[in-house]
This record gives C-alpha cells, sequence and structure tokens, in this order.
C-alpha cells in the first residue's frame, strides 16, 4: 500500500506542475477559464491514470524490465484522451500548443502521460531502494 501512495502522491505533484506549465497553450475548458481548481482535478485524473499504468510493472513479473513500455502506453492513453476531449469540446487549444501532424493533438498532452508515468515509476523505486537501504543499516535522520 505503501508503494501505491508513493506512486500516487508522485503522479499526482508531477501533474500538477505538468499542468500549470502548459495550461497557457489551452484556450478554456468547457468553455470557461481555466483555473487552478481544474487543473488540480485534471491532475487528480491524470494520477489516478498513471497509477494504474504503473501498477502492472511492479507486480507483474514479465514486465519488470520492460518499464519503458510505460511511455509507450502513456502516449497512447494520451493521444485518446486529447481526442475524446477534442471532439467533445472540452478544451481548445490556442495557437500557441504545437501540434502532432498525423495525428492533431497538442505535442505536450501527447507526452505528458508517459513521459511523467515513466518519471513516476522510476522514483518510486528511488523511494523504496532508499528505504530498504537505510532500514537495513539502521540509518537514521534527525532535524
Amino acid at each position: 500500500m505503501k508503494r501505491i501512495a508513493i506512486i500516487f502522491i508522485s503522479a499526482f505533484v508531477l501533474n500538477l506542475f505538468w499542468e500549470n506549465l502548459h495550461s497557457f497553450l489551452y484556450t478554456n475548458y468547457m468553455g470557461g477559464k481555466i483555473t487552478e481548481f481544474i487543473l488540480i482535478r485534471a491532475s487528480l485524473f491524470d494520477a489516478i491514470l498513471v497509477t494504474i499504468m504503473v501498477l502492472p510493472f511492479i507486480y507483474l513479473f514479465s514486465l519488470k524490465n520492460k518499464s519503458w513500455l510505460i511511455i509507450v502506453i502513456g502516449i497512447v492513453v494520451a493521444i485518446f484522451n486529447e481526442w475524446y476531449g477534442l471532439s467533445t469540446g472540452r478544451w481548445t487549444y490556442n495557437s500557441l500548443m504545437p501540434i502532432v501532424p498525423m495525428i492533431k493533438v497538442g505535442l505536450t498532452p501527447t507526452f505528458q502521460l508517459g513521459v511523467l508515468g515513466y518519471i513516476t515509476y522510476r522514483f518510486q523505486k528511488v523511494i523504496l531502494l532508499h528505504n530498504f537501504f537505510a532500514k537495513r543499516h539502521r540509518v537514521r535522520y534527525y532535524l
């Protein structure tokens, strides 16, 4: 359970940062202004998706050495998510958004889930490895 919490929290923080960085590339969300609340809600949704994408790579032995697939799966999921959002009018891009030509979706949202999913996966491994060695060598941190 601790591992899942690390994944979810890491994914949420990374996605919130990403959402804030590229929010200026959108004109609106459902016809209205893009607020911090909307960015937080989008980050929660993205964190859930990343958590679901990463879990098989932790618990299925056959995927343990294929973590690069997180990037591929994340990009595919993001493309379908963008197609849905654009086709339903949930959001629109402004003229600053770089568009991927053949699939006609924005560049930054296309890579968001794949890149952040992979970073989240690697981050949780580092955290757990650090905790393992700290416990093994009885390292205590004092503030």
